[in-house]
């Protein structure tokens, strides 16, 4: 297996942490996209509420999938862990989240979580898709 790594340079880097931004298994075009969050570069939240976070993992989300020669349209599956009870966010992130996906069908898994990466962190993104061939 021969593994690719994405790191956009657009994004927060976590070299650091010691995670990429996505891993391309260029045997199988699998596209594993770690957590999208609401972080500049510097790794910080400068909005506090759960739809421009939502809004802006998405993005970030898009960025990683270009950068890995991947697209909405690819996108096998797709998780979205919010902090609290998810259905008290449905009315907020769902437009948010399928004006992003448009006419993709992901399977999709909401989960509802205690804590993210920061007190500040709303909402995290995760992906698995396939490169396009």
């Amino acid at each position: 297996m021969s593994i690719k790594r994405i790191n956009p340079p657009s994004l927060y880097d976590g070299t650091a942490t010691g995670m990429s931004q996505a891993t391309v298994d260029t045997d199988t075009g699998l596209v594993f996209i770690s957590g999208q969050v609401d972080w500049d570069t510097d790794f910080q939240t400068h909005n506090h509420d759960i739809k421009t976070q939502t809004a802006n993992a998405a993005k970030h989300l898009i960025t990683v999938l270009e950068a890995a020669n991947s697209s909405v349209e690819n996108i096998l599956q797709l998780r979205v862990y919010v902090r609290g009870e998810v259905a008290d966010h449905m009315a907020d992130i769902v437009p948010i989240i399928a004006s992003t996906l448009g006419t993709s069908r992901p399977a999709l898994t909401g989960i509802g979580v205690a804590s993210l990466a920061t007190p500040e962190t709303l909402i995290e993104i995760e992906a698995v898709a396939k490169v396009v061939r």
